[in-house]
């Protein structure tokens, strides 16, 4: 018990040197509680919901071995141009992009990536397969705040597609021109 109390006065210590906090806690419950609140909102703030490193890294090679294996290419036709003009927009403007494709062949169609060319760009597909037939959509987010003039951006997708085997990837491009603020 006496080496629980001595931590916590340490680390008590340490928070007042470091951070000047000047606590007024006398009693080692209020120590205690002090610490335990703490830990609280340290647990709180590194806690997600994003998936463990284990389990994306087994989907990413159960992926890369799915757009490895020629067996289960399939055929992946873009509905829309895989290269768009937006046209003029005003800076500082956030838009949206998007590119429908379909299954055209007779084997799931595994988008394993969708990944923007630059940081200005958001970029994200599908994440279950999309069956033999049925249509998907790519969407791209472009943040114009930092640009002005011409642009032209590019997002690259990875997937079991026959036009791009062995795991390439397509490339979708938009253009923009971009009005600066007045």
């Amino acid at each position: 018990m006496s080496v629980r109390i001595n931590c916590t006065k340490q680390i008590l210590k340490k928070l007042n040197n470091r951070f000047h906090l000047h606590l007024q806690l006398q009693k080692p419950t209020m120590k205690y509680l002090f610490v335990f609140l703490l830990a609280g909102i340290w647990v709180s703030c590194t806690s997600t919901d994003k998936q463990s490193s284990k389990e994306q890294a087994t989907k990413d090679s159960l992926n890369n071995a799915m757009l490895k294996d020629t067996a289960n290419y399939t055929t992946l036709e873009w509905l829309d141009s895989t290269e768009q003009n937006v046209g003029k927009i005003n800076q500082g403007q956030v838009i949206e992009i998007s590119w429908h494709f379909k299954n055209a062949g007779n084997k799931p169609l595994i988008i394993a990536s969708v990944r923007p060319g630059c940081g200005c760009t958001g970029a994200e597909g599908p994440k279950e397969p999309v069956a033999p037939g049925q249509e998907g959509l790519i969407k791209a987010k472009f943040n114009s705040e930092d640009f002005s003039g011409t642009q032209h951006k590019q997002v690259f997708v990875r997937s079991n597609s026959k036009t791009k085997m062995g795991g390439e990837e397509e490339v979708l491009s938009f253009n923009v021109q971009i009005e600066p603020k007045k």
